[in-house]
């Protein structure tokens, strides 16, 4: 743990992604000049039973009932409020010093097309906000919705006011269970969007024929080649050529979707995961260079920062920029997300836009989130 300014306010957020393999709380505060003070982390791993019917219902699966629903809504809420508490007693902070918690929840469904479009994140904020005694902001991504946008992505606000330069043009990427790209222009301008599958794919496939939760090191996709025949396939889908502002998750990409493409000749699942990897990597550098074809730097962030083998490809793909980490800025990759939402609960609180309609879409600047006070 990192010391805490005692004029600063803190603000805590909570994050889990389309991965679902654990509830990122990051405790931070906002020196007045700028910039994001990370005080302290944690993950907080899922219940496996609880993670599995996450999954399922991320891929489009229907509950077993309504009051299923309400039961795994609360569930959520319940493992949200205990991952902030955790967080809190790790780093020796009274409840009473933070000012607010934002909590992005979990998605379930994410239907940015359909007529009328939506977006469903569970994880009862009043569950967190009874269980903590903390006001806790939530529901940040129906407001863009209802505005006409994607509600995704919700970072590139954040990257803009922790990352933007002057000096040169710069995307950070999130590699989460989706890869998503802020695009930062030096005159300032941002745009973003998600690119395709990441980790999501990966780890499936890895726990799948490994029975890790995880390619670790990016090893499982090492020891393959890549099958071009089922690249091009994974390519054709039309999903890739959408113009932004694009968003997408679980429910379009996921191993049934893989299944549907290797046909009747399987390759090998070592093969397999390197093709699913050169995926994530072509997409990445085909979004890039079509939108921001002067980028000199891309600074990871995401559970992908640490696959070496998925840096390499991109890096091979983009020769010239230089690929780095957020961590490189000071901002933790590994909790960038959940510092967002720290952030995004602040600019609520102070009646502030925390949408970017140049990346979701929405008809205008919108001040997102509902508050749960303490």
């Amino acid at each position: 743990m990192t010391s805490v300014d005692p004029r600063l306010p803190l603000f805590l957020g909570l994050m889990s992604g389309t991965s679902a393999d654990g509830i990122d709380a990051a405790l931070v505060q906002f020196p007045q000049g700028g910039g994001c003070h990370f005080v302290h982390g944690h993950t907080h791993h899922w219940d496996p039973a609880l993670r599995e019917r996450l999954i399922a219902l991320g891929q489009g699966g229907e509950p077993a009932s309504m009051d299923a629903l309400g039961q795994l809504d609360a569930e959520v809420g319940i493992a949200f409020a205990a991952a902030a508490n955790q967080l809190l007693d790790e780093a020796g902070i009274p409840r009473t010093q933070v000012q607010a918690i934002g909590s992005h929840g979990q998605t379930i469904r994410h239907r940015p097309l359909s007529t009328p479009a939506f977006t469903w994140q569970i994880g009862d904020p009043n569950r967190i906000a009874e269980r903590t005694g903390i006001t806790t902001v939530a529901d940040f991504r129906r407001r863009d919705v209802a505005a006409g946008g994607h509600g995704a992505p919700l970072m590139p606000a954040f990257h803009l006011a922790m990352l933007g330069s002057a000096d040169e043009d710069r995307a950070v990427l999130n590699l989460g269970g989706i890869a998503n790209l802020s695009l930062i222009a030096r005159d300032g301008s941002i745009r973003g969007f998600d690119t395709g599958p990441a980790n999501a794919l990966l780890d499936g496939w890895c726990q799948r024929h490994l029975g890790h939760t995880y390619d670790a090191g990016g090893a499982f996709a090492a020891s393959g080649r890549v099958d071009a025949a089922l690249l091009e396939r994974l390519l054709s889908e039309p999903w890739f050529a959408l113009p932004p502002p694009k968003s997408t998750g679980r429910e379009q990409f996921h191993l049934d979707w893989v299944q549907a493409q290797l046909g009747t000749e399987e390759p090998s699942a070592a093969d397999v995961q390197a093709t699913l990897l050169e995926l994530s990597a072509a997409t990445v550098a085909d979004a890039l260079l079509a939108h921001l074809p002067g980028v000199k730097r891309v600074l990871v962030c995401g559970g992908g920062v640490r696959n070496p083998q998925l840096l390499q490809r991109l890096q091979a793909r983009l020769p010239g920029v230089v690929i780095g980490s957020s961590a490189d800025y000071g901002l933790d990759p590994d909790y960038m997300e959940a510092m967002g939402f720290a952030w995004l609960a602040r600019e609520t609180l102070a009646g502030r836009a925390g949408n970017l309609p140049s990346v979701s879409g929405a008809s205008g600047p919108r001040i997102l989130g509902a508050i749960h006070l303490a």
